[in-house]
């Protein structure tokens, strides 16, 4: 099993705050003999009649000297991640949780509008220092 990215507490606190269960820590994947963990799988309960809501969120610190190398290697994985759950589960929706400080750096500039516009990725934006969701970016 993989080890747990810096911000993994941090995010499954806000994700709570924010009313979602988390139902698997890590949520592991198997396909064929390959093991794969998304860092946490959570749900929550829209309504009695609509159901419940389920997602998979991936946490990237982003702490490394080159943001684009650590946004080319979170992309990767995401996208791996992605394609793998929708065949196992999809109506699990994946997220890529990062700070909000990374996401003003990077999305906020033509590199990652340019993703966002494509619609390539889902972003979760958290705050650390107030282990709170800031953004859902669909």
């Amino acid at each position: 099993m993989p080890a747990k990215d810096i911000f993994h507490d941090c995010v499954k606190i806000a994700l709570i705050k924010d009313g979602w269960s988390i139902s698997h820590d890590p949520y592991s994947l198997k396909v064929g003999r390959k093991d794969l963990f998304i860092d946490l799988g959570a749900e929550k309960l829209i309504s009695a009649e609509k159901g419940s809501q389920k997602i998979a969120v991936e946490i990237k610190s982003f702490v490394s000297p080159s943001e684009i190398q650590d946004l080319e290697n979170a992309l990767g994985q995401y996208i791996l991640y992605h394609n793998v759950l929708s065949r196992i589960e999809p109506d699990r929706v994946l997220y890529l949780a990062i700070r909000e400080a990374v996401f003003c750096k990077l999305f906020e500039q033509e590199i990652g509008q340019i993703l966002l516009e494509n619609k390539v990725l889902k972003l979760l934006t958290f705050n650390p220092e107030t282990e709170v969701i800031e953004k859902w970016i669909d």
